[in-house]
């Protein structure tokens, strides 16, 4: 077997040491990458024991602490920010550097399919169509009219213009005897829709109401009344048309359109947390307090590698002697001290979200508040 070279105390910068090279053409990268080599190995008994490891070993290990560092950073800006983000260009650069403000687009986006389900709006086309009315004839297949029509897939009506008009119309005030001769002068001065009257008595909003209900009650009881009947793909008239008339007019929408026109197959979007666009962090532009977390996570990962490597052989012998290696000392220790530190960041970024500042700026304004209350106020005597 060959002799492997360990740590020997003067840990070199070595730009073939690391596995992925994210960060070795930071400069403060590279000096840092020989101090923590260092600070490892001092930690982990050197001089006064052997370090199985090499300088590379520490600068791996220092590499994959900044990009832990990092993916727990941005894990945290993406859970923050991904609302505003979902449907932005993913092409328009690396998100690390940049100040994210809360957009409503996202939410306005979430909520056009009330619109379009209201007929105010949104993402889906309303389309028109007709059915000529035949003498006898009080049902329709709206199913079948559109496979006539060339339409694929299922339709859905949305409003029929089969109604009456509305009761204000035929509202006349019993002062004026029928109201006929009135309701023609007003229709010739373009006041047709008001409720004629000769000396204009006001009454209460809730009597014109009353009124209102009373005449659509009385058409829907005592009369023939137009309206309609939907039911799955049936559109029941009535009454049932006595001739051949105007054809009946309605809105629709195909119901394949109500999924397409919610997605967006473009490619270049932000969809989820996999493709927001965050990149690994620049070393030089983490701060001394992510450093320190980023030191002793390399050493946790130091130690765990130590222990690897140590627990190939139990024991080593010596002259009339053994020697016991503490490989599963090592690994216990790594893992709890990467849990805890892991757990630190998390904690730390939590207290440092945009709902926690928010909560306490709120907390802070109230407690200022309740402080200025014991003030006492000045009196000016003019």
């Amino acid at each position: 077997m060959a002799n492997i070279p360990i740590y020997d105390g003067n840990p070199t910068w070595n730009p073939n040491s690391t596995s992925f090279g994210f960060y070795d053409n930071d400069s403060d990268f590279q000096t840092d990458s020989v101090k923590v080599a260092k600070f490892c190995a001092s930690r982990l008994g050197y001089p006064l024991v052997d370090v199985e490891l090499q300088s590379g070993s520490f600068f791996t290990a220092f590499e994959q602490a900044i990009t832990t560092y990092g993916n727990e950073l941005y894990s945290y800006l993406v859970r923050d920010n991904q609302l505003t983000l979902e449907g932005s260009d993913i092409f328009g650069g690396n998100l690390n550097e940049a100040l994210v403000t809360p957009s409503f687009e996202p939410i306005i986006r979430l909520t056009e399919q009330y619109g379009s389900e209201a007929g105010v709006g949104g993402n889906i086309p309303y389309y028109t169509g007709s059915i000529p009315l035949t003498a006898s004839i009080q049902d329709y297949d709206i199913k079948q009219w559109a496979i006539d029509k060339g339409i694929e897939g299922d339709i859905e009506i949305k409003r029929v213009f089969y109604e009456p008009s509305p009761a204000v119309t035929r509202y006349y005030d019993p002062y004026v005897g029928t109201g006929f001769g009135s309701q023609n002068l007003f229709d010739s001065m373009g006041f047709g829709s008001f409720s004629p009257a000769i000396n204009f008595l006001m009454m209460p909003m809730s009597y014109d109401m009353q009124t209102l209900q009373a005449i659509e009650l009385n058409d829907q009881i005592r009369r023939s009344n137009y309206s309609f009947e939907l039911k799955n793909n049936k559109i029941k008239i009535f009454p049932i048309p006595q001739q051949s008339r105007s054809a009946l007019r309605f809105e629709y929408i195909e119901r394949n359109e109500r999924i397409s026109g919610s997605l967006d197959r473009e490619g270049n979007k932000v969809t989820n947390v996999s493709n927001s666009p965050y990149i690994n962090p620049t070393y030089s532009k983490i701060n001394s307090i992510g450093r320190q977390w980023v030191f002793e996570y390399t050493l946790a990962i130091a130690k765990e590698m130590l222990g690897l490597v140590r627990g190939k052989y139990g024991t080593i012998p010596i002259p009339n002697s053994e020697v016991t290696l503490n490989q599963s000392d090592l690994i216990t220790q790594a893992t709890n001290e990467k849990n805890a530190l892991i757990e630190r960041l998390r904690a730390y970024f939590d207290e440092t979200s945009r709902k926690s500042l928010l909560e306490r700026r709120s907390q802070e304004t109230e407690f200022k508040n309740k402080e200025l209350q014991q003030v006492p106020y000045t009196i000016y005597i003019g």
